[in-house]
């Protein structure tokens, strides 16, 4: 064969030698010798290498709000409430359980079911639960329809604790108080109840305070009578049939006050009366329950009250003596 003959053979080859090169050289990764770049394309597969696949996030049931008491009286469980949420979701599977801390075993369970989300829940417990002195945990679980459980964050957590303590010893029964007894010939609260007394203030009343009790401390003598604390102009009544004795009044003590004497040994003085406002004049006859004068706070009185005392034999005689008139005055109250 002639030089010149192969001459031409040789440029057709040499043109597919530098075809292929030329592919190749397409072909290759940059800086990564012998390598090719993967394709990317949706239909290659698989996913392209280097990029960050996203997960379509996954909702749960959330605990919004659980109130409990921290501690409660051995008998039926306490009143549990709590509300659950979950975006989209309309009912979750919901329990609450009261787990022993000492045995870890569940001792009362509440299985509401599916239960509605967005809504105040009471926890159902079982009729006849009880629950023993010692330490508990109240624990609530749910589950959406999904499957996805109830999410616990570090501020709704779905758990609390619950110390359940033994009743108080029942108290020991107190003791009737002794009924009130009189001096001889005197009637007793319940005898003048019996005859018809009335109470003397005939309206909205107190008995005051310890300040306010027969026997309390005053500058130079101690308090005689009883004081019954009511509005201004309040009527005064006579407890008992008697007789008026007398009517008066004493500017620096008791004001406008009146005396009855009863034909059962005993007399009354009613102190304080309003100005002006006696019903009834010395030596009167009185029935229990007739008017004698309005409350007020004449005299040495810093509000509206009547002062009542009780006298054995004749007010403020030679033996005659005060006695305590609160048992005749609860008596007639209750009459």
């Amino acid at each position: 064969m002639s030089l010149s003959r192969s001459r031409g053979i040789l440029p057709p080859v040499l043109a597919v030698l530098a075809l292929c090169g030329s592919a190749s050289s397409a072909l290759a990764i940059a800086g990564a010798p012998g390598g090719v770049q993967a394709p990317s394309a949706s239909a290659a597969g698989g996913s392209e290498y280097g990029v960050v696949t996203r997960v379509a996030p996954t909702s749960h049931p959330v605990l919004s709000a659980l109130t409990a008491p921290s501690s409660a009286l051995a008998g039926p469980p306490p009143k549990v409430m709590l509300r659950l949420d979950e975006k989209g979701v309309g009912t979750v599977y919901l329990q609450v359980k009261i787990i022993s801390l000492a045995t870890h075993h569940s001792v009362v369970v509440a299985t509401m079911g599916w239960s509605h989300t967005a809504r105040t829940l009471a926890a159902a417990w079982p009729a006849g639960a009880q629950l023993s002195p010692g330490s508990y945990e109240i624990t609530v679980s749910a589950h959406d329809h999904r499957g996805a459980t109830l999410l616990r964050l570090a501020h709704s957590s779905g758990q609390a604790t619950l110390t359940v303590k033994a009743p108080p010893a029942p108290s020991a029964p107190v003791s009737p108080a002794p009924l009130a007894t009189s001096e001889p010939g005197v009637p007793t609260p319940a005898q003048t109840v019996a005859d018809g007394a009335a109470f003397p203030v005939a309206g909205a009343h107190s008995f005051g305070g310890p300040e306010n009790r027969f026997g309390a401390a005053r500058e130079g003598h101690v308090h005689q009578g009883q004081d019954v604390l009511t509005a201004e102009g309040t009527p005064v009544l006579a407890p008992m049939a008697g007789t008026i004795e007398s009517t008066s009044y004493q500017p620096g003590g008791a004001g406008y006050y009146a005396v009855e004497h009863t034909s059962v040994g005993l007399d009354f003085m009613f102190a304080h009366c309003e100005a002006n406002s006696f019903a009834a004049g010395a030596g009167q006859a009185v029935t229990a329950g007739q008017a004698l004068c309005k409350a007020g706070q004449t005299g040495d009185a810093t509000a509206p009250h009547l002062h009542f005392e009780m006298w054995v034999g004749d007010w403020q005689a030679s033996g005659g003596h005060p006695i305590d008139p609160l048992p005749y005055l609860e008596a007639w109250e209750h009459g």
